[in-house]
């Protein structure tokens, strides 16, 4: 008996130290200039008054801590005004490729259980190549489908799919992707698509034998401690979520997945969306991936396997996709123009995204609901504008010695 309330403290003590935020300094003591943050700042509340977002959260991370997080504005403004405050769990979209269904696929990379070579309809039965004119095959593989250069389409009808396969209907879609037009050969072009990791997504569960969420949570959120992170939130995480678009019965969406595919079809769980997390929380994933894989103690990738995802694959050198990130892709003005050649990230939909500057090792979370209430907000350029503060606001040679101790 006592040897089992041992091991239950013990369990507490490590899941209360996988679960801690990241260290919040100042960010002088990593090497940033607050004075010239403060520009991010001004970008963000001009954004707001110019009505391009209803809020946001802005964190900065360098040297694995936290240098900056603030809230701005409102998280909701229809049908009552509520502020937005650094611990609001957002809606990521697309992000989510990036977050979870990217990582998933390296663990098993990582496991010996899938290669990037591996083709496609290895593990989905039906799943058609591509066929030229000539009736010439060329095989769509796992590297295509992450890097967006599969010629698979950009979405999916979901109205038609709904009315054909009911909803949500998960094999529906994956039979609809499976025989669905291929726009190009496979790694002659870039398309960003969402199928693509509706089909990843797909192959992960076959794989593992367990629904994208569970994997996620299990190899990902839980290990480092991400108690804020999750796809179909409950009530209690709900309620910290920022609202995002207004409905046609006057309600808003609110911890349920903005993205159509992800919502009516995939019933909140899928590929290409679904997450939900908080700032802390990613900023927790960030310094993992800066600290090649590991946190605290919990590891979810290799050395290797981070560096792998980061890493533009020779065969599709010249579009700017990697295993799950966007290093120059045309979906890249997030990173901004200031930041190191090598620096990474992804964007979502509904205002949501994280660039990471392995060089500089600094990262920028910059999350808003700009969908809500009614679709009509942008923050592309806000995006850019943010980066390029943060960058400048780096001190050559300071903190990191400090930092690292």
């Amino acid at each position: 008996m006592k040897k089992l309330s041992l091991l239950l403290q013990l369990l507490l003590v490590s899941l209360f130290i996988g679960a801690q935020p990241l260290q919040r300094v100042s960010p002088a003591s990593v090497g940033l200039d607050a004075s010239r943050l403060a520009n991010a700042d001004a970008a963000i509340l001009k954004a707001i008054q110019h009505k391009d977002i209803p809020g946001a959260v802005l964190a900065v991370v360098r040297h694995g801590k936290m240098a900056w997080l603030k809230a701005y504005g409102n998280k909701e403004i229809y049908p009552k005004q509520l502020p937005m405050t650094t611990n609001t769990v957002f809606d990521m979209a697309s992000c989510s490729k990036s977050m979870s269904t990217a990582i998933s696929a390296m663990i098993l990379i990582e496991r010996g259980q899938l290669r990037l070579l591996d083709r496609v309809n290895h593990y989905i039965p039906g799943f058609q190549d591509w066929k030229d004119a000539k009736g010439e095959t060329i095989p769509i593989r796992i590297v295509d489908i992450m890097t967006h250069s599969s010629g698979l389409p950009p979405y999916a009808p979901v109205d038609s799919l709904k009315r054909k396969y009911g909803s949500p209907n998960r094999d529906g879609v994956i039979d609809y992707i499976s025989h669905c037009k291929r726009d190009f050969k496979p790694e002659t072009d870039f398309q960003y698509s969402c199928l693509n990791y509706i089909t990843l997504q797909r192959i992960i569960e076959t794989i593992s034998g367990q629904n994208l969420r569970d994997f996620a949570k299990k190899n990902i959120f839980d290990v480092l401690g991400m108690t804020h992170t999750d796809y179909n939130p409950n009530s209690k995480l709900c309620e910290l979520c920022a609202p995002t678009e207004k409905q046609p019965d006057g309600s808003v969406l609110q911890g349920v997945v903005h993205d159509p595919l992800a919502r009516i079809m995939n019933g909140g769980i899928s590929g290409n969306a679904g997450v939900f997390s908080s700032a802390d929380d990613i900023a927790v994933l960030v310094a993992a991936l800066q600290n090649g894989g590991e946190w605290n103690g919990h590891r979810i990738l290799s050395p290797l396997g981070v560096k792998a995802m980061r890493t533009v694959p020779r065969c599709v050198a010249s579009l700017g996709r990697t295993l799950g990130w966007d290093i120059f892709s045309p979906y890249a003005s997030n990173n901004g123009d200031l930041l190191g050649p090598n620096t990474y990230g992804h964007t979502g939909y509904t205002g949501t995204s994280i660039v990471i500057d392995p060089d500089n090792d600094v990262a920028v979370i910059l999350l808003t609901n700009r969908v809500h209430p009614n679709d009509a907000g942008d923050c592309i350029q806000l995006r850019s504008l943010v980066a390029n503060a943060v960058a400048a606001s780096i001190i050559p040679d300071m903190g990191k010695s400090k930092a690292r101790k």
